[in-house]
């Protein structure tokens, strides 16, 4: 009788795992929780805030434990000053040695989310990319970055205080356009910096525009034939797009090489 009981025990613990391999391999459900510098995006953690790019001196020994706190999302300004970090990105391409293709980026540059800060441009989807994986996430993928912008009002206007910034001609401090922020809290997300995504299709050549379903700018048409390589998708538009940037604006003519004073990025993980 013993024995009978155990093989039923074993068999309803065996189904019991074969059940819960296959939820956790066929169902992914929405997080409930993000750091302070994250909003809750469906399934992933999207930053708050456009990056501040920050250079950390010694961070396996000396800064161990701010590289932690970056990780954590729990890092302000005033422990990446004690910790001797410098911000990078904020009056042109001061990167290196962390180079436009990334080498030496490796624990060297580090995305933060942070307010009121000058947002960092001049940088490369590969640099923004290897500055998000040093703080342990990476770039949002176009979808998850749509779902993050839901609710941020398409520019009508903008009254240079609580308007999404697309006029300025320059970059506001992160979160301090009140009126510029998504369903799920995410600040910035439609003018101010144009945001690399993951994702990269063929180099575009044309924006035709979305015609009737939004006046946002598209440029995801055509295909170049004489291009250096692949368009990586920039998202929302910028300081100066006026009523072209917005929820849906997505540009696909920039290689991941290029960068400008208007081109920046957030994380997600």
């Amino acid at each position: 009788m013993m024995r009978i009981l155990v093989q039923i025990f074993l068999a309803a613990g065996l189904l019991t795992g074969v059940a819960n391999a296959r939820v956790g391999r066929f169902h992914r459900f929405p997080v409930t929780r993000c750091g302070p510098d994250a909003a809750v995006v469906g399934t992933v953690c999207l930053d708050r805030y456009e990056a501040s790019v920050w250079r950390v001196p010694e961070p396996t020994t000396t800064n161990a434990i701010l590289v932690r706190r970056i990780q954590r999302g729990t890092a302000t300004r005033a422990d990446l000053l004690a910790g001797g970090a410098t911000q990078l990105g904020t009056a042109g391409d001061d990167y290196a040695p962390c180079a436009d293709n990334a080498q030496n980026c490796f624990n060297d540059v580090f995305a933060v989310s942070l307010p009121s800060e000058i947002p960092s441009a001049f940088i490369t989807w590969f640099q923004a990319q290897e500055a998000c994986a040093n703080a342990g996430k990476r770039l949002p993928t176009s979808a998850e970055w749509q779902v993050g912008v839901n609710g941020t009002l398409d520019p009508v206007s903008d009254d240079g205080t609580t308007d999404c910034n697309s006029t300025k001609g320059e970059a506001s401090l992160t979160g301090s356009r009140g009126k510029c922020v998504s369903a799920r809290g995410a600040f910035d997300m439609v003018g101010n910096l144009a945001e690399w995504v993951a994702d990269w299709v063929p180099l575009s050549t044309a924006c035709p525009n979305w015609n009737g379903f939004s006046n946002d700018f598209m440029c995801l048409a055509g295909a170049s034939t004489i291009g250096n390589g692949p368009g990586a998708l920039l998202r929302g538009g910028f300081f100066f797009g006026g009523r072209l940037a917005g929820p849906l604006n997505v540009f696909g003519t920039f290689e991941p090489s290029r960068s400008d004073d208007f081109v920046g990025f957030r994380c997600a993980r």
